[in-house]
């Protein structure tokens, strides 16, 4: 299907440069800061309790990802969350491996519990870990039993759609095949490439371009729902990494790639190479 709000929400960050404040992972830390300038916004990374108010409260959109998490960052996150809150910035959870051990699980929690995000994105075995409040993946991978398919959307929609209305957040389920839910809707989107797998990162840039869209649409005013800026996000990052494909040599190489397209998006290109459907 066409989509159109991609045109107007894809050129959103390069028209108002939103300024993101990622805590984030110290693995991917320098690929999620050159993803956010390759689409026109401004990142700032830094993660400690003395500073992290100061920065959530200049900024237009705040992302807490768990991948290298300890309890220092964790007591950062909730500072910044907090404030996030109180200031109306919008707040984006990418919650890593959160079913590998019981202090990632905890600590996740006590974030939703603490903290209202606009938008959570992780793969699917992470996001029923936060729905059921127990679970376990590969690592940070996704369990194969959980793989989003043609087949199962819909039923793994109707699981995450009561979790997406309780915490009033988009959830974005990123995989093969993409399930995006505000609790209401559901859409699927198919961009991409398997190569994007290959790389480490790809997740926590896409977790930075969702917030970068999200802090767009909320510092323009413009009258886009979560939902279709989600769906935007994501199919722009599936569009990277079609358009980095094309030449593959290798993932270094494809890293790169994958930065250049996203430096020369157009939004046209995302209108007419778009693939999202409603479930």
């Amino acid at each position: 299907m066409r989509f159109e709000p991609l045109l107007k929400i894809s050129n959103l960050t390069r028209d108002f440069s939103p300024l993101i404040h990622c805590i984030t992972n110290y693995v991917t830390v320098n690929d999620c800061a050159n993803v956010l300038l390759a689409i026109g916004a401004s990142p700032v990374m830094a993660d400690a309790k003395e500073e992290v108010e100061e920065f959530v409260s200049i900024s237009s959109g705040l992302v807490l990802n768990l991948g290298t998490i300890n309890s220092r960052v964790a007591n950062s996150m909730l500072l910044a969350g907090k404030k996030a809150n109180e200031l109306g910035v919008p707040v984006v959870l990418d919650p890593v491996g959160v079913g590998a051990t019981k202090f990632r699980l905890e600590t996740a929690l006590q974030l939703l519990e603490s903290v209202r995000f606009t938008a959570i994105r992780g793969n699917i075995s992470e996001l029923k870990t936060l729905t059921l409040g127990v679970g376990a993946v590969k690592g940070v991978d996704a369990l194969e039993d959980d793989a989003v398919t043609e087949t199962n959307i819909k039923a793994f929609g109707d699981i995450l759609k009561p979790f997406a209305k309780r915490t009033e957040s988009v959830l974005v389920a990123t995989g093969a095949l993409d399930l995006i839910t505000d609790g209401e809707s559901v859409l699927g989107v198919e961009n991409g490439s398997p190569k994007m797998a290959k790389i480490t990162g790809a997740g926590c840039m896409l977790s930075c371009v969702l917030c970068a869209y999200v802090s767009a649409v909320v510092k323009s005013q413009s009258p886009f729902s979560m939902l279709e800026t989600a769906a935007a996000a994501t199919c722009a990052f599936g569009f990277f990494g079609e358009t980095a494909e094309m030449n593959y040599r290798g993932i270094g190489s494809f890293r790169s790639a994958l930065l250049d397209a996203a430096t020369v998006l157009s939004g046209d290109d995302l209108v007419n190479c778009a693939k999202i459907k409603r479930i």
